[in-house]
């Protein structure tokens, strides 16, 4: 998974290494389970010495915990974008969330099995990192409850709608139907899935005065 900025020198260096690690352990978790999944092979499918992994990593929880951070981070920039593009190009408060479904379509295709992870942790409770995962998950979903609240005062969305459980339903809307199409329909593309979402939205989010 890329990060958005790289520095100089030997950070530049030490944020490629980290990258690596990311992508390998992002992978066979997702592939064989947290607990299945070693240092040692989170090294050789990084290409890197195990040492290594421990340079950057006090340990394998710490590794997953900064993945979670990391990915969640990485969407939660892409949803603010796409929200503040809409904004400059004078669109709607729907406009920004349908652009916003369009930005995490785009995620979930290009980092499938951090989502699958991410949304697999979601509903596992005794982990080390749940305050971490709660944390990160609240950050996503600050971006659309951000959008829905100046909806409701420019007379956009209703006054009645809940703010908090309507961005979450929306997020969790994006990220279980793009899995359902990455696992059982995996024939219709990108733009046909945004426009199904596209249109749910409309009729859902959308007031006509």
């Amino acid at each position: 998974m890329e990060s958005s900025s790289t520095t100089p020198g030997g950070s530049a260096r030490r944020e490629a290494t980290r990258q690596k690690l990311y992508e390998a352990a992002v992978t066979l978790i997702a592939e064989q389970g947290f607990s299945a999944t070693t240092v040692d092979e989170i090294a050789e499918r990084a290409g890197v010495a195990k040492g290594t992994v421990y340079y950057n990593f006090a340990s394998k929880s710490v590794l997953f915990e900064e993945l979670l951070r990391h990915g969640v981070g990485l969407l939660t920039a892409s949803l603010r974008e796409a929200a503040g593009r809409t904004a400059r190009e004078g669109g709607s408060r729907v406009d920004a969330l349908d652009a916003m479904i369009r930005a995490g379509l785009v995620f979930i295709d290009r980092y499938p099995a951090f989502t699958q992870l991410y949304v697999a942790e979601l509903w596992r409770t005794n982990r080390a990192w749940q305050s971490t995962l709660l944390v990160v998950r609240q950050q996503a979903v600050a971006v659309v409850e951000d959008v829905l609240r100046e909806g409701v005062a420019n007379g956009e969305f209703s006054e009645e709608i809940d703010v908090p459980l309507t961005a979450a339903a929306l997020v969790g809307m994006v990220l279980v139907a793009a899995l359902d199409w990455q696992s059982f329909q995996p024939e219709r593309s990108l733009d046909e899935v945004h426009a199904a979402l596209s249109r749910l939205l409309q009729g859902r989010a959308g007031g006509h005065r």
